[in-house]
């Protein structure tokens, strides 16, 4: 799980602490919710099951399938509880009348009074579906967490053992890229999720996710998300707005209109590629798209017309050439 896993879930599991500062803070101390701390260390993060491009290829698909409130809910029977103990029964649903959430839910419960350093204790926790707590009679914050998605609530439990349902409303976002109908393969992209809508001029100047790969899923709370695709490092970038619906997995296709191509300084033309080679992409108007060292750079760039040039031995030479949508070309710098 070591790379690019890793500091996927390790960022998870700060978001779910960070969303839960921001909502013990609402509860319970409205001054100074930057200064809160916890105590006790949070459980691993459940692993994700992630011109304007068009909107997503296809409908929303239910992640589980359906059921009311009323369907088969958890804990109709609650187990005995230890002496000077109370049971406490949660479970998380996608929508007031929507399903259950199955898996992937992460549960954390706090003491609702914080101690002399100010921090708010971790008394119990649990990456079950729908946990049963058993914990001494008193206040308490339950956080529960469903990928990015997250919310809290107060919770006080008397020598009676109780169930309590928690509204989570989330959804999954998997993401793709393709050019001329051609997938792109996935190590060549990266996506930047935003809140907001771009297209509406209310987006969010940082992004909520950085990085999510294609075909990951990305689990986020209900609503309107700014997508920003890069194919490659140059300038092949998209963006499109695409909607989140709790309980449903969204696939969105991004439309690049690129293409690949690799560069070489020759003596004459099909020659040997000239090593220790400058490299520098500008557009006919003289901005720089891309700089690189090598004798056969390769860069992804979208369609348009470009200028290499090549500083080899103290000269440079140049040549202007055209991209064209999924056209990947080799394009040969002569020496004169």
């Amino acid at each position: 799980m070591a790379g690019p896993m890793a500091r996927r879930l390790g960022r998870l599991a700060i978001a779910g602490l960070m969303a839960a500062a921001l909502l013990l803070a609402a509860l319970v101390s409205p001054a100074g919710a930057q200064s809160l701390q916890f105590l006790g260390t949070p459980p691993s993060a459940a692993p994700q099951a992630g011109p304007f491009a068009p909107p997503p290829s296809g409908p929303p698909r239910a992640i589980v399938p359906g059921g009311g409130a009323g369907a088969r809910e958890p804990h109709g029977v609650l187990p005995a509880s230890p002496p000077g103990k109370a049971a406490l029964g949660v479970f998380a649903r996608f929508s007031a009348d929507g399903p259950v959430i199955p898996r992937g839910v992460i549960w954390r419960v706090f003491a609702d009074k914080a101690e002399t350093s100010g921090a708010f204790p971790l008394v119990a926790e649990s990456a079950e579906s729908a946990p049963v707590f058993f914990l001494s009679p008193g206040g308490y914050i339950v956080h529960v967490s469903y990928g990015l998605a997250s919310t809290a609530q107060r919770v006080t439990l008397g020598p009676v053992s109780r169930r309590e349902a928690f509204i989570l409303p989330a959804g999954g976002l998997r993401l793709e890229a393709d050019v001329e109908n051609k997938t792109i393969a996935a190590q060549k992209l990266t996506f930047d999720i935003f809140e907001g809508s771009f297209l509406q001029g209310r987006t969010s100047t940082q992004p909520y996710y950085r990085g999510a790969g294609a075909g990951e899923v990305v689990l986020l709370p209900e609503g309107t998300y700014h997508v920003v695709s890069t194919y490659g490092d140059a300038n092949a970038v998209v963006r499109a707005d695409v909607s989140v619906q709790p309980g449903k997995l969204t696939d969105a296709t991004m439309h690049h209109r690129a293409a690949q191509v690799m560069l070489k300084l020759v003596k004459a033309q099909g020659g040997e590629a000239q090593a220790d080679t400058q490299w520098t992409v500008i557009t006919p108007g003289g901005d720089t798209i891309k700089e690189s060292i090598g004798a056969f750079p390769v860069f992804v760039l979208t369609e348009g017309d470009y200028v290499a040039i090549a500083r080899n031995g103290g000269k440079n030479f140049s040549r202007d050439f055209k991209v064209d949508a999924g056209h990947d070309q080799e394009v040969e710098v002569l020496v004169k």
